[in-house]
């Protein structure tokens, strides 16, 4: 691929308005080998000779060494490192030299399992260890065979926590010579989802205790802040790191796009910039991959291609969308398209961010940075696999975060990775997951420090639910039935909405947790489910049910919502500049009074819509900023809107936040008081929107400073005059973004930036 020619070509075009603000060139990295402690099995080394590779990458034998030591291990490597050989080479060997020991593959998708499946039966040990999935996909007249026959089982946490554990007696003899647990994509498991997966791992430990063993952990991740830290939240163990990559890689060449303005505060949509590079790229030849924020973006750009060649058939029969939703068979054969080059080119969500192996392509499209420096990397890293070169796009969206990297390319090259956050003691989580574990097992005191100091104490409110009885310092489930079965694991607390369709309204599609059903279910929104658009026709708020209607919509709906904070303790607290930072616990209750429809590829909102639902309050943790008496005075004497200064602040706090803490944009709320009841005063709220809190505004307490001054940066160099997408203004505003002051926020930002 010429990539000179390629951006020449861009920079040369008629429609081409500057968009590129930077070209970064990443040199190419040589590899590094190294030898192991002690030789493999001739048949691990026979497969190995055959598969071309003569020698292990410094990371890689650095990894068996310590496994095969008896140690638990985090290897943390660039994407295409060769990971899986981390884990598979030391499994298969004691599996090979110990016959009957047995491991257990956890992945966050069934996409990986079945991919590591495949590289499993590559090494052609037909006699030898027997390897079976077992997850939502494997057919019930299958199970029984795979949990009797297989040494390892690749599964997921879901069914980990829904079937495996529950009925953990049917899985005695497996759980007896347990010797392997692998956690891989460890990075995927965090807020809410890790806090779940965390008391999973925790159970999972106390089962192996009952029938004796004691299994090694072994993780991979993407390149996060903390993988030490990460590892011993979500498993309980100490583990050492292995993050000295030994594996080559290609030059990259790294281009940041920003859309061209249409108007004052208004830039061309992001999506209609990479739909048209997305055709550019295949029109060049350019195998590439073209990653959207929404499943239905990757539709919709698809789609556009695919009009915009309806005179070019051999280039259009070769791209294709790629998204949840579809059968394994469907996302297998376009895994082998462009595996084997078939296809030039794939709209994709983040369902191949992970490791599925695709082969090498040649670019990457990035539609909006995906929120942290790790997962932007895991992305570029699908191109480029090996020592060829290759090309990645960041198209920048209209938001503070992505305007200020554009803005500030080298604060994207020059920051590690950030710090993935779990908090395993989430109150809302903990007691979910001790109703499980007393009914896998009563829970003894020995158990206690598995699941931290807090664990006797909601015992205690289990107990006087009913849920729990003591008995000689135990305690017995009481119910009936499995409560795993009420416990999603990627939600946090509160009893769940359930989703039904209306044409099939005895069975769930789905459910959402309680502090989100009504801005996602509300009558007139759309709900998105395994990549399909559904309408929404009633909610029934007493029942918990939704029922909604399969519909193809090129609109998405943003509800408008009032909030309210109500500080219920106060934990930490220092004088931030002139004003005063705050952390502690918060009850907030938010009031859905309509919604937007807004136009997928433009954004246009296209109707406002009133409605009539009761307020919803749940409890949290936050932290909030108080304005001391020289700021307020110095606005009004300015004669700057404080309560559109205090606004538009907030929306750019929340904004920043994920450059600071590993989290998306919807794991955040916020809202401003221009005299709270409670603080007497201006204040800022920015809080963790999932209910007990996941540790986000707790990290973002810690490192206020570095995320005020990237937040000053962000709305004072935004090039607008009153305030844009690009520095305050929010999508997700309730108030439709007013009122709004773009120059009192950012006096207010520096007079907290004052020491």
């Amino acid at each position: 691929m010429d990539l000179e020619r390629f951006l020449a070509d861009l920079q040369n075009a008629r429609d081409y308005r500057g968009q590129l603000t930077h070209i970064a060139r990443i040199p190419a990295r040589h590899a590094r080998y190294a030898e192991l402690s002690a030789p493999l099995h001739p048949r691990l080394l026979d497969h190995l000779k055959a598969a071309g590779i003569s020698d292990l990458y410094s990371h890689q034998a650095a990894a068996i060494n310590s496994v095969l030591d008896g140690g638990h291990v985090a290897v943390v490597t660039s994407t295409a490192s060769g990971k899986t050989l981390c884990y598979n080479l030391p499994v298969l060997h004691t599996q090979l030299t110990s016959p009957g020991t047995n491991a257990l593959y956890l992945f966050p998708t069934k996409a990986l399992a079945q991919d590591q499946l495949r590289k499993l039966q590559e090494f052609g040990l037909a006699d030898g260890p027997r390897f079976g999935i077992y997850d939502g996909d494997t057919p019930a007249a299958e199970r029984g065979r795979i949990r009797r026959n297989c040494h390892t089982i690749l599964t997921n946490p879901d069914m980990l926590h829904l079937a495996i554990l529950p009925n953990h007696t049917n899985w005695m003899d497996f759980f007896e010579r347990l010797a392997f647990v692998v956690v891989d994509e460890m990075h995927a498991y965090r807020g809410v989802f890790g806090a779940h997966v965390a008391n999973v791992l925790r159970r999972l430990r106390r089962v192996c205790r009952y029938y004796g063993s004691v299994p090694q952990f072994i993780a991979c991740s993407a390149t996060i802040g903390n993988p030490g830290d990460l590892m011993h939240r979500l498993t309980g163990v100490k583990a050492e790191v292995i993050d000295n990559d030994g594996s080559p890689a290609g030059e990259r060449t790294f281009a940041f796009w920003n859309p061209p303005f249409l108007a004052e505060g208004e830039r061309k949509s992001a999506n209609s910039e990479a739909a048209a590079l997305f055709l550019k790229l295949v029109r060049a030849g350019i195998r590439n991959i073209t990653f959207a924020k929404a499943r239905v973006v990757a539709e919709l750009v698809y789609r556009y291609a695919r009009a915009e060649l309806k005179d070019e058939p051999e280039i259009a029969s070769r791209i294709m969308p790629y998204r949840g939703g579809y059968t394994p068979e469907q996302r297998r054969e376009i895994e082998r398209g462009l595996f084997d080059g078939s296809l030039l080119g794939v709209t994709a969500t983040n369902a191949l961010e992970l490791g599925v192996d695709i082969g090498s392509l040649e670019a990457c499209v990035l539609t909006g940075y995906p929120g942290t420096i790790a997962s932007t990397w895991q992305q570029v890293g699908r191109a480029g696999r090996g020592r060829g070169s290759s090309l990645a796009i960041l198209v920048a969206l209209d938001n503070p975060l992505d305007q200020f990297l554009v803005r500030n390319p080298q604060y994207f090259f020059d920051h590690a990775n950030e710090r993935a956050i779990v908090d395993p003691y989430n109150p809302y989580v903990l007691a979910e997951h001790l109703t499980c574990a007393a009914h896998e097992l009563p829970i003894s005191e020995m158990d206690l420090p598995l699941f931290g100091e807090d664990a006797e104490r909601v015992l205690d409110v289990l107990q006087g639910a009913g849920q729990i009885a003591p008995s000689e310092r135990r305690w017995f489930w009481t119910g009936s039935g499995h409560p795993a079965s009420d416990v999603n694991i990627r939600s946090a607390g509160g009893a769940s909405f359930s989703v039904y369709e209306t044409a099939h309204p005895h069975e769930p599609l789905g459910t959402v947790e309680e502090a989100s059903a009504f801005q996602m279910l509300h009558e007139g929104a759309v709900y998105l489910h395994r990549g399909e658009s559904y309408a929404v026709e009633r909610l029934e708020i007493e029942e918990r049910r939704a029922y909604v209607a399969r519909r193809d919509v090129e609109y998405y709906t943003v509800p408008r919502t009032l909030t309210q904070v109500k500080v219920r303790s106060e934990a930490l607290s220092r004088p931030q500049g002139q004003g005063t930072l705050h952390f502690g616990e918060i009850t907030v209750v938010n009031h859905v009074t309509g919604y937007r429809r807004k136009q997928l590829l433009t954004d246009t909102t296209l109707e406002v819509i009133d409605l009539d639902l009761p307020p919803q309050p749940f409890d949290t943790e936050g932290m909030w900023f108080t304005l001391d008496a020289p700021i307020r005075s110095d606005v009004r004497e300015r004669r700057l809107g404080l309560e559109g200064g205090i606004h538009g602040m907030e929306h750019a706090l929340i904004g920043m936040m994920p450059l600071y803490a590993m989290c998306d944009r919807m794991d955040i709320g916020g809202a401003s008081h221009p005299l709270h009841p409670h603080c007497g005063v201006p204040t800022i709220f920015v809080y963790d929107a999932h209910p007990g809190g996941v540790g986000i505004s707790e990290a973002a307490y810690s490192r206020a400073d570095e995320l005020l001054e990237a937040t000053l940066r962000a709305v004072s160099e935004c090039p607008c005059s009153e305030g844009c997408p690009s520095c305050i203004q929010s999508p997700k505003c309730g108030d439709n973004n007013f009122p709004l002051d773009k120059q009192a926020a950012v006096s207010i930002l520096q007079y907290l930036m004052r020491r």
